[in-house]
């Protein structure tokens, strides 16, 4: 690709999908920058070939398509601080913001005070990414074109399923996709410990509790059948399975998983509010 890619944030989400950009290989490392705050924090991205700076405008000087991956309390003084080693006058910019609860419309407001024009696209990414098993959310402004559409897709085609949404979904679906992982990681370790429990090497028990998540995902994505539908299958009458649900149904487990996901959403929507 003849684009440079830029990335204003280096941090964990910002990182895993640079590790997915990796695995497509039609973009260069050579053109890939990262502005942070601390270079010693962004050596991993210097040793795979990108080029690391502590000053935003760089980024926004060398590239044209910048991944913005601060703090949302950050993004004004982030922006902002563009202006400092900003030397550019004018020049066509996709921004795509990754900040979790904030809108499209926050975005352009603060892209407002540098000299460019700003196209925005909104994604909502996760960690799994990184390992080319993500789910990533995106939706776009009126002024982006499918064209920019397109190459997002390309760009992420590494990373796992990235799919266009409405606005309006992305903070409720995007918590699904974007906190998920940290729950499914408890509740892997949570099945690991109880194997240990009953005498498995604690190793074994978290690399086979691990692949029986990957697998189960695996069979509801490739059969299309719904998840009570699968675990009906598993359950013979009577049987060791249809025990250790009941336990689960006892313990609560359904409902406190909602409970997550609506607590996650609701402070997602009070960040959006700041």
């Amino acid at each position: 690709m003849s684009f440079n890619l830029g990335f204003i944030g280096g941090g964990n989400m910002s990182t895993a999908i640079f590790k997915g950009i990796l695995k497509n290989d039609d973009h260069p490392v050579s053109k890939i920058w990262v502005a942070g705050p601390h270079l010693q924090n962004l050596q991993q991205w210097k040793d795979l070939g990108a080029n690391i700076t502590t000053k935003n405008g760089e980024v926004v000087n060398n590239c044209d398509v910048i991944f913005v991956g601060v703090k949302p309390g950050v993004l004004s003084n982030a922006i902002t601080g563009c202006l400092d080693s900003l030397s550019v006058q004018f020049k066509n910019v996709l921004f795509i913001s990754m900040l979790v609860g904030i809108n499209i419309e926050t975005v352009q407001k603060v892209l407002k005070v540098l000299p460019v024009k700003s196209r925005v696209i909104r994604i909502l990414p996760n960690t799994p990414m990184a390992v080319g098993a993500g789910s990533c959310l995106y939706t776009e402004d009126d002024s982006v074109t499918q064209e920019q559409c397109a190459l997002l897709e390309n760009l992420l085609k590494g990373c796992g399923v990235c799919e266009r949404v409405p606005e309006s979904l992305m903070d409720n679906l995007g918590i699904l996709t974007g906190c998920g992982p940290a729950f499914m990681y408890i509740i892997i370790e949570a099945l690991a410990d109880g194997a240990v429990k009953q005498g498995v090497p604690r190793a074994m028990a978290i690399k086979h509790a691990a692949q029986m998540a990957v697998g189960s995902g695996e069979m509801m994505l490739q059969t299309g059948k719904h998840p009570g539908v699968l675990k009906d299958e598993v359950c013979s009458p009577g049987g060791c399975t249809i025990c250790g649900v009941a336990a689960l149904e006892n313990g609560k487990l359904r409902a406190t998983l909602i409970s997550a996901i609506e607590a996650a959403v609701l402070k997602t929507k009070e960040i959006g509010k700041k």
